[in-house]
């Protein structure tokens, strides 16, 4: 759903795939386990958060913010949970050495078994 909106037109398959990957725009994807893990993040994405596709792969996603802001973000996926989807959403995130920044007009949507976000700005806290 939310991948045909961000898609140039005519692309699709590995095409869609590899444009995705190199998007100027964040893209991340969790599962839908007790303890969500990252299961996708972009270029984009990885060079936010500092972890390259490996560290970022398996990753606790609780751990993109700080301790003190991750009850807030627990209440939020579960919104984006019971409504499906949230666009406009602002986060306080921290990257792998602790560094904070906003994102900024992410929209969040529910997968089949997990949510996604794209984050198109972000700005230093």
């Amino acid at each position: 759903m939310a991948a045909a909106v961000m898609l140039p037109a005519g692309l699709s398959g590995a095409d869609a795939e590899t444009w995705l990957h190199e998007a100027p725009f964040g893209l991340l994807a969790q599962d839908d386990a007790a303890d969500p893990r990252f299961v996708y993040a972009n270029r984009t994405a990885q060079w936010l958060f500092g972890y390259d596709r490996e560290e970022f792969t398996g990753l606790p996603s609780r751990l993109s913010a700080a301790a003190a802001d991750r009850t807030a973000r627990a209440e939020f996926l579960e919104s984006v949970r019971r409504n499906g989807f949230v666009r406009g959403y602002r986060g306080l995130r921290v990257t792998r050495e602790g560094r904070p920044f906003w994102t900024e007009d992410v929209t969040v949507w529910n997968l089949e078994a997990g949510q996604a976000a794209l984050i198109p700005r972000w700005t230093d806290a």
